[in-house]
């Protein structure tokens, strides 16, 4: 049965930051980049980064790729709160809106899950400046997968590829 989930929820301590903190660290992007998981709630979770120059395009503002990707890992650790353990997330659709530059400062993103589904999460997310502005809003749709299954296509897909090259 679908989920409603309009607001964040009760929150999930300190624990549960330092594991997804930890899970965090598997992925080099997020590392490079300089992500992290501040707070986790039922149905929410907050990512923020301070910023650097090398997030910066070429008119001194933070590139909206980064923009994009901080809000995306916001809203994945939002939707893996509230499916089962085990269930694997990707960004199927993501759309953001860039409202204001940002320059400097720590910058924190906001995911909030507005409704989950057996196959499918959506949700959305606020991307806040260092004086606590809304820079960006962006709304993402997550597909769900039980178990390995999207680690053994990705496997099998890497090896068709393999394969075609020789």
């Amino acid at each position: 049965m679908a989920k409603r989930n309009q607001r964040s929820g009760r929150d999930l301590g300190v624990e549960v930051v330092a594991y997804a903190q930890s899970r965090m660290k598997l992925s080099r992007f997020n590392m490079l980049v300089g992500f992290e998981v501040e707070r986790l709630s039922e149905g929410g979770a907050v990512v923020s980064m301070t910023v650097r120059d090398d997030h910066r395009q070429i008119h001194g503002v933070v590139h909206g790729g980064v923009t994009a990707a901080l809000a995306d890992t916001a809203a994945a650790f939002a939707a893996y709160t509230v499916v089962p353990k085990g269930t694997e997330l990707v960004t199927i659709e993501l759309k953001i809106n860039y409202l204001l530059p940002i320059p400097e400062g720590k910058v924190r993103a906001e995911g909030r899950v507005l409704r989950a589904g057996r196959n499918f999460i959506v949700v959305e997310c606020e991307v806040r400046n260092h004086a606590g502005e809304t820079a960006a809003k962006a709304l993402m749709t997550f597909a769900a997968s039980a178990g390995k299954r999207l680690r053994k296509r990705a496997e099998s897909a890497r090896a068709t590829a393999r394969s075609r090259k020789r």
